[in-house]
Formats: structure tokens, sequence, C-alpha cells
């Protein structure tokens, strides 16, 4: 399949060294996007848009997310850039609901896991929406690999 990105890169300069549950989290979300994920170029009269499969850099450059793509043969594709500020409060949202299912997992029953577990994956499809309607027009993606984006999104606020 063309359409999906073959190989992912985190700029990680400038960032903080995360905490091992965010680069388990870090780990897991490659490892998943990269064996199953969607992500196409919209056609462009004005310009050629080489086919995937995609290699995808992601970074935080002067206060905005870059998405810099290339082939598989590392051919330059282009690269877009996000403003950070629809993500900022869902983001803060994302590592408080975290951290407290982080801490629950180590004191709290099954229970009340599940219930702060079901509220972290809310927040989390509400991430991978926004980044969905920010790439609108850039990039399709589906909302599995929106999912698995926004959690890369995440690490790099970590810093």
């Amino acid at each position: 399949m063309t359409n999906r990105i073959c190989h992912i890169e985190i700029d990680e300069r400038g960032l903080a060294r995360a905490t091992a549950e965010i680069e388990q989290e870090r780990k897991v979300a490659i490892f998943d996007l990269l064996e199953e994920n969607s992500f196409a170029l919209p056609r462009r009269e004005d310009r050629a848009i080489p086919d995937g499969p995609y290699r995808l850099g992601l970074a935080i450059r002067e206060g905005r997310l870059v998405f810099s793509l290339a082939t598989e043969a590392e051919a330059p594709v282009g690269e877009f850039h996000l403003s950070l500020g629809p993500f900022r409060q869902v983001v803060k949202d994302y590592f408080q609901i975290c951290e407290s299912y982080f801490e629950a997992v180590k004191r709290l029953p099954p229970s009340q896991i599940e219930a702060i577990d079901m509220a972290r994956r809310g927040i989390h499809n509400e991430g991978a929406r926004v980044l969905q309607e920010r790439l609108d027009g850039k990039a399709e993606v589906d909302i599995d690999t929106a999912r698995r984006l926004f959690t890369l999104i995440c690490v790099l606020h970590w810093g």
C-alpha cells in the first residue's frame, strides 16, 4: 500500500528527557503506526505529489508543529507547519489524565483504573480529532493514524 508512513523520525532537539512511561507510549505509538496506518497527500493541480509510502519527520520549531515528508527513497516531498495553539489544552488534559492513570495503576483497584483509562481514551480521541481537522487539505489520515500521531505530538510537547 502506498498511502502510508514507512518511517518516523522525531526531532528531539530541545526536548527534556522523557519519563519511562512517556518513552514507552512513544515506542508503542511508533510501532503501532508503522504496523498499520493510512496517510495520503491530496492531489494538487499546481504541482505533482509523489506517491508514498512516506518518511515522516516530526518536530517543533519556532512554536510550530512541523511535518517533514520524503519518499521511501528519501527524496524530499515537502513540509507543512501547524500552529500548536489548537493542541495546547488537549495535550495538557492528556498529560494530566496520563499522570492520574500511571499513579492509579500503582495503587488503585482495576475498576477505578478502568474509569480513568476510559477518560484517557476520550481525551486521546479528542486530540486525534483536532489533528485530523488541522491536517485537512494537507494530509488525509484515518482515526487510528491520527491517534498514534497525537501520541507523538504529546511526546514533542514534553520538552
